[in-house]
C-alpha cells in the first residue's frame, strides 16, 4: 500500500460528501454575492482612512455586508479586533456588567478564553464581579439539557454561552441545528438574556449561521473562515443592534462607540476575503475529509466520525504516542509554502496550560483558514488539523503525512 493509492481510494469514497460540500458553497456564495450587491459595494469602499475615521465608508459598509450575509441586525468588522479571543473578550465585556452571571452550556470554553473569564488578578470578568456556572457535556459529548434546565431553574443568568467548535476537546462541533435547538430550549425555560455563540471555525460550513436560529450575538476571527485567507487581521461581532452598540462602546469608548476607527491600509482584502470565504471553506472541508478518510484507513481514529454532519473546519486525529503526534504536525509544516524549512518543537504558548506544537507555515501569521495543525502535548495525543486555501494543497499535505507514517 502506498500513499497515492490510499488517497485515490479515499477520493472515490468521498465523492458524495464532496458534492454536498459544493452545494453548500454555492448557496453561501450566492448569499455573500447578494450582500455585496444590496450594499452597492464600490471601489471607494476599499480606500484607506486615517485619524479618527469619522464617516469611514469602507468600515461601515463592511459591517453591513457581514450583517446581511449572517442575517443579523448589525455587525462590527474591524482590524482592531486582533484575534478570535480578543473579539470574544470585547463582546463579553461589552455586554456583561458586575454582578451578572453566565451559563456555559457546552462545557469548558477554549483554552485562551478561560483566563478572560475566571482568571484571578489579571483583569478578567471574575475580577470585575461577573459570575459563571458551567454545564459539562454528556458522556457522549452532547448538550446536557437536563442539567441546563436545572441551572436555569436555580440561578438567574444574563448570558448563555455556546462554543460551536470543539476547541481542544474530542467532542463534535455543534451544528447550527443543535445551536437552534438549544436557543429554543433556553427561551422555553424562561431565559430572557443574551444567547452568545463563539462561532470560530464554523462560518460558511453550513447554509445558516447561529444568528438565523436564535443567537443574539456571534463572534469570530477574520484569520479563520470569513477572512477567506486574504484578511490580514481582524475579527467580527454580529447580532442584535442593542448588543452591537454595547460592544462598540467597549471596542472604542462609550462616548464615541462605532463612529470612529480608521485603517490606513485600506479594506480591499477584507471585502475580497469575505467574498472568497464560501469557496475557501469548502476547500478546507474537503481537505479535512480527505485526511480523515486516509488516516482511518491506517487505523487512526479521528473526529468527527466520517459520515457525521460537518459543523466546523477542524478535524481531530488521535495518535498513539507523543512522537507520532509531533511528527504529524511537522509533516504539515514541511509542505507549507512559508517556513517549510523550520523544525517544529513544542513550546509554552501564551494562553495555554501545557506545551503546544503548531504548524502554521502561512502567508498570514497564525491563520488557521490556511493549512495548519496544532496540538497540546498531553494525553490523549490529539492533533487538530484545519484549513487549506486549496484542496490541492491539502492533498499534497495528506500525501506527505501518509508517506511519513508508512515509512515508519
Amino acid at each position: 500500500m502506498n500513499a497515492v493509492k490510499i488517497i485515490s481510494e479515499a477520493e472515490k469514497e468521498l465523492e458524495k460528501e464532496f458534492c454536498a460540500i459544493d452545494e453548500v458553497a454555492l448557496f453561501n456564495q450566492e448569499k455573500v454575492l447578494s450582500a455585496f450587491r444590496e450594499e452597492q459595494i464600490a471601489l471607494r469602499h476599499f480606500q484607506p482612512s486615517t485619524g479618527y475615521g469619522y464617516s469611514d465608508e469602507g468600515r461601515d459598509a463592511l459591517g453591513r455586508v457581514y450583517a446581511r450575509a449572517f442575517k443579523a441586525e448589525r455587525a462590527i468588522v474591524s482590524p482592531a479586533l486582533l484575534s478570535g479571543t480578543h473579539a470574544l473578550t470585547v463582546a463579553l465585556f461589552g455586554v456583561l456588567r458586575p454582578g451578572m452571571r453566565i451559563l456555559f452550556a457546552t462545557g469548558e470554553p477554549y483554552d485562551t478564553i478561560r483566563g478572560v473569564i475566571w482568571g484571578r488578578g489579571n483583569g478578567s470578568l471574575a475580577d470585575f464581579g461577573v459570575n459563571f456556572n458551567l454545564v459539562s457535556l454528556t458522556e457522549e459529548g452532547k448538550i446536557d439539557y437536563e442539567n441546563i434546565a436545572g441551572a436555569l431553574d436555580a440561578w438567574d443568568f444574563d448570558m448563555v454561552y455556546i462554543q460551536r467548535s470543539r476547541g481542544y476537546d474530542l467532542r463534535d462541533a455543534c451544528t447550527v441545528a443543535e445551536i437552534g435547538e438549544l436557543c429554543a430550549f433556553v427561551r422555553k425555560e424562561g431565559f430572557k438574556g443574551c444567547i452568545f455563540v463563539d462561532n470560530c471555525y464554523g462560518e460558511f460550513v453550513e447554509t445558516k449561521e447561529p444568528t438565523e436560529v436564535g443567537a443574539d450575538l456571534i463572534v469570530g476571527s477574520l484569520i479563520k473562515n470569513p477572512g477567506g485567507g486574504l484578511a490580514p487581521t481582524g475579527g467580527y461581532i454580529a447580532g442584535g443592534e442593542t448588543y452591537i452598540e454595547m460592544c462598540e462602546n467597549r471596542l472604542t469608548a462609550p462616548s464615541v462607540g462605532g463612529e470612529i476607527g480608521s485603517y490606513a491600509y485600506g479594506y480591499r482584502e477584507f471585502y475580497q476575503g469575505f467574498f472568497l470565504a464560501p469557496h475557501v471553506v469548502a476547500q478546507a472541508l474537503k481537505g479535512g475529509l480527505l485526511i480523515g478518510k486516509c488516516m482511518e484507513k491506517l487505523g487512526y481514529e479521528n473526529f468527527p466520525a466520517l459520515g457525521k454532519p460537518l459543523a466546523d473546519i477542524t478535524r481531530a486525529i488521535r495518535f498513539r504516542t507523543k512522537e507520532e503526534l509531533v511528527g504529524f504536525i511537522q509533516s504539515v509544516q514541511d509542505v507549507s509554502p512559508v517556513d517549510s524549512f523550520v523544525t517544529l518543537v513544542p513550546w509554552d504558548m501564551p494562553g495555554y496550560d501545557c506545551k503546544v506544537v503548531m504548524a502554521a507555515g502561512t502567508f498570514v501569521a497564525g491563520a488557521s483558514i490556511e493549512l495548519s495543525a496544532d496540538a497540546p502535548i498531553r494525553e490523549p495525543y490529539v492533533a487538530y488539523f484545519q484549513g487549506g486555501l486549496t484542496y490541492e494543497h491539502c492533498k499534497l499535505a495528506c500525501r506527505a503525512v501518509l508517506e511519513r507514517l508508512l515509512a515508519k
